[in-house]
């Protein structure tokens, strides 16, 4: 038996990547989250590297947060890769999302690591034409990319002003998005430009991007929905799901050739057949945070998970704009726009069904399901919480330094790397004993 059979504890690690720069506000209220499990948990950051102290134990549960797979490679040194497949005692879980692409390696993952479940946008009936066609895992469990936190709530209390003093009628931010992931895909910068040119000369006051520049991160997103009578919206998700990742090889091919190709052509041409193979559409983040700020919501008609109606949450918008003129009409009814923030904010924040309280007491019921039992040693938990933050203050001092040195501009800073880089690597050198 190996000494981390020996150093077994009962309780969860959550590994996470989260780089020093801004990022957007709901993948760390997310992390944040797990501190409402009945479970003892522990989180580490990839970006920061691997605490030695990890070396020492098995955890009853390794779980694999959504932020280690948004960028490929995956943020997953291979210390960490090292740690998971020595972690065999570990009942290991791995959310996912933006999961509709780069399959094959996602599916070679699993199977490599032994995953045991998986948390996936991915409604039900599709299990089997996902995961259990490709996959060894064995439990697979539907989620939606994002609950209410307390933060939410708080931060929309303290921004909330009224509408009379907000600025910005209708508001929105989109990006382009590849032409494989089909016409869902599409939608979210269609949405704003058709939206954008219709209202031109309606008197509204828009700020509607779509260029990547434009983006808004972290709290001054909250303070620009704040400032919204109005958003735009359409399903998170995307309506070519390319499980085999021929859809994209075959698109990168055709505009490889011809690379003036419309996305309509290239629909016509490739796309079509594709569409809606595997439904992969639902309810995002945004729609909780303009329910929680009371902005009043204009959406292309969907499903939305089912948590939200047309004219009880939103405005409903046809994909084809047929009835824009009515969209308008029913913006300016200000008792209107009341009824339906109204309806969603005590739908989807007051009512605390989709808190992430709440979903945590579902994820806690799962593990239970699964033979763990939420028990730690408190002495056991102290001791290692103590030697688990001395490794990770560590490490984040090492990243910050790091980083102001190698990465800030600022006077001197040339010749301060030049003096402080090579001290730091003989530092590390004598630390890890092969100073000599």
């Amino acid at each position: 038996m190996s000494d981390s059979e020996n150093n077994f504890i009962k309780g969860i690690l959550l590994i996470y990547h989260h780089p020093l720069e801004a990022d957007a506000a709901t993948v760390m209220e997310n992390v944040r989250s797990f501190q409402y499990s009945r479970f003892k948990v522990w989180s580490v950051n990839t970006a920061f590297g691997f605490p030695e102290s990890l070396k020492e134990v098995q955890f009853q549960s390794l779980v694999l947060h959504y932020s280690l797979f948004g960028n490929r490679p995956y943020q997953l040194p291979d210390s960490f890769l090292d740690y998971l497949d020595h972690s065999q005692l570990s009942y290991k879980i791995a959310f996912f999302q933006d999961e509709h692409h780069h399959c094959r390696e996602r599916f070679a993952f699993l199977n490599r690591h032994a995953i045991d479940c998986v948390y996936t946008l991915v409604e039900q009936p599709y299990f089997r034409d996902v995961y259990l066609k490709y996959t060894s895992v064995k439990n697979l469990i539907n989620y939606i990319p994002g609950y209410v936190a307390d933060d939410l709530i708080a931060v929309a209390a303290r921004l909330s002003v009224p509408e009379a003093r907000r600025t910005v009628d209708v508001g929105y931010r989109a990006r382009p998005l590849s032409f494989y992931s089909g016409k869902g895909a599409q939608e979210k910068t269609r949405i704003a430009i058709e939206f954008r040119e219709r209202a031109r000369d309606s008197g509204l006051k828009l700020d509607i991007e779509t260029d990547e520049a434009q983006r808004i991160y972290g709290r001054k997103w909250y303070k620009f929905v704040a400032n919204c009578r109005a958003v735009l919206g359409v399903e998170a998700g995307v309506s070519i799901f390319d499980v085999d990742d021929s859809v994209q090889a075959r698109t990168d091919e055709i505009l490889k050739q011809q690379p003036g190709t419309s996305f309509d052509e290239l629909s016509e041409k490739l796309l079509h057949q594709f569409e809606d193979n595997v439904y992969y559409r639902t309810i995002s983040p945004r729609h909780f945070e303009a329910a929680a700020f009371r902005v009043t919501q204009i959406l292309f008609e969907g499903r939305y998970s089912g948590l939200m109606q047309p004219m009880v949450h939103y405005i409903p918008l046809q994909k084809d704009f047929s009835n824009f003129d009515d969209c308008l009409r029913m913006f300016h009814d200000e008792a209107l726009r009341r009824e339906l923030t109204d309806n969603a904010y005590r739908d989807l924040i007051v009512s605390g069904k989709f808190s992430y309280q709440s979903f945590m007491q579902t994820f806690d019921e799962r593990l239970i399901e699964a033979g763990l039992q939420p028990d730690v040693s408190a002495t056991e938990a102290a001791d290692f919480s103590r030697r688990l933050a001395s490794d990770q203050r560590k490490l984040e001092l090492r990243a910050r330094k790091n980083r102001l040195m190698y990465h800030s501009d600022f006077p001197g800073r040339r010749e301060l790397s030049l003096i402080g880089g090579p001290l730091l690597r003989k530092l590390r050198r004598w630390r890890d004993g092969s100073a000599r």
